[in-house]
């Protein structure tokens, strides 16, 4: 009877010790975290913690430590507190810098992003194609990480991975024209976004400008697809990149974080199972 109790008593005290290691690996590989709880500037960062706006990408060197008129800190509307709130389809850009705050490195380049969204695409965007996402030193076709809503409805919700541009298309030639584009996505049909709900978006990559690359999108958990092959260089002017949030975007974003490795799958799990985001391990 006492050998019992003595499991009893065990088994749940292994599954608490073991909670509290895997949330401390977490912890530990976070490189970048905003809440976005009455402040857009990151709670942690290795890097810069202010987020910058500018008239447009061009201006982007010269951008000021604010928020735009058209993204706002929304009261209340968190998984946990605030939110980001982006309210119109503008030129504006807003945007993190990556230097220091992603563990970026031009041969072996690994980590994971991960955010929460909350809109119904086809009814909530203008038409046009969206990055909620975007993370490059240039644009969305050289040296980028992004995941965007397609421009048509019903819209498809697609990663990105690609690579330096003048390696995989030194001719430049336009994405609706060129297989090798779609050759370095994910595309989701059947996503889960909606207004009524929050959404996770987990996006892993490893050994990214090795030759031997990878990246997997995972949504609410769920693995979505993976790219295995990825072989492009990734050479970033580091001082240029940046984390580019709301291209395009209408509806909110919450709890943004970047880590320094791929997260396991049980990690991924729990990262999603924490409704009131990554506070709860802080």
């Amino acid at each position: 009877m006492m050998t019992q109790l003595r499991l009893i008593f065990a088994i749940p005290l292994m599954a608490m010790l073991f909670s509290c290691e895997q949330h401390d690996e977490l912890k530990q590989a976070i490189t970048f975290y905003a809440p976005f709880n009455g402040s857009a500037q990151a709670q942690i960062a290795t890097g810069d913690a202010n987020i910058y706006s500018a008239p447009n990408r061009k201006e982007a060197p010269n951008a000021k430590p604010t928020l735009p008129a058209h993204a706002a800190i929304a009261s209340g509307e968190g998984l946990s507190g605030d939110a980001l709130e982006f309210k119109a389809k503008v030129d504006d850009v807003l945007f993190y810098k990556a230097k220091d705050n992603m563990a970026y490195d031009a041969q072996n380049w690994s980590g994971t992003v991960s955010f929460w969204l909350k809109l119904t695409p086809e009814e909530d965007l203008e038409p046009g194609f969206c990055d909620p996402i975007q993370i490059t030193d240039v644009g969305y076709n050289d040296a980028s990480i992004w995941v965007d809503f397609t421009k048509d409805n019903p819209r498809d919700f697609r990663l990105g991975v690609i690579g330096d541009l003048q390696s995989w298309n030194p001719k430049n030639i336009g994405p609706d024209d060129n297989p090798e584009f779609e050759n370095r996505l994910v595309t989701v049909e059947d996503h889960p976004f909606t207004r009524d709900q929050w959404t996770h978006v987990l996006i892993t990559y490893n050994l990214l400008g090795s030759g031997a690359g990878s990246a997997s999108l995972y949504l609410n958990g769920k693995l979505q697809g993976s790219k295995d092959q990825v072989i492009d260089p990734f050479n970033w002017e580091l001082d240029k990149a940046n984390v580019y949030l709301g291209i395009n975007y209408i509806g909110l974003m919450d709890d943004l974080a970047v880590f320094n490795r791929p997260l396991l799958v049980e990690e991924i799990q729990t990262v999603y199972g924490l409704k009131n985001g990554l506070e709860e391990i802080m």
